[in-house]
């Protein structure tokens, strides 16, 4: 079985800003550059077959290229916990666009649509049941921000799960027109 996700890989200046903005948080668990992508869709389990024609209906998916900026830091939780920090991007309406068009694609090849509203963001930090206060990375990082880089392509990815945290290997990379 193969765990599969489409993602875009930030290019290298963006990862460098991010890498930058991690630290000072206890019990933070953070992405390392290998990590670091931007989720426009999660796919799941699926056998070897599945993900073939995963691969190739992602190759008919046709978008412009664009370009996209950091734009603040936010946090996930559940029940009151800290789950995890991400830093958010914008414009919002090309990634919609394109995480529709992923959809879509899956869609025809068997995978269910997605269910929950799409916020695009890159996690930077993942927390176990103890996150430590967030609050100085908040006000030091909240504002975070970068000039706009070239989105030329997105990726097929497959994770795998370890005791060091995810490890995501590029499967498939598609280019934007």
């Amino acid at each position: 079985m193969h765990r599969l996700f489409v993602a875009i890989r930030p290019p290298r200046a963006m990862r460098a800003s991010l890498l930058a903005t991690m630290g000072g948080v206890a019990h933070a668990r953070w992405q390392n550059d290998e990590q670091l992508h931007l989720t426009l869709r999660f796919i799941g389990e699926v056998d070897r077959h599945g993900a073939r024609d995963i691969a190739a209906a992602l190759g008919n998916v046709h978008h412009p290229r664009f370009d996209l900026a950091l734009d603040g830091v936010g946090q996930f939780d559940r029940k009151g916990r800290i789950e995890a920090l991400w830093v958010g991007v914008t414009p919002h309406a090309p990634l919609k666009a394109l995480h529709d068009k992923v959809d879509q694609a899956l869609a025809r090849v068997g995978i269910k649509p997605e269910s929950r509203a799409y916020l695009p963001h890159i996690t930077i930090a993942r927390f176990g049941r103890n996150a430590g206060p967030v609050d100085g990375l908040m006000t030091r990082s909240g504002g975070i921000s970068g000039p706009p880089v070239e989105i030329d392509q997105f990726c097929l990815y497959e994770s795998q799960l370890s005791h060091e945290g995810s490890i995501y290997t590029v499967i498939e990379r598609y280019p934007l027109a």
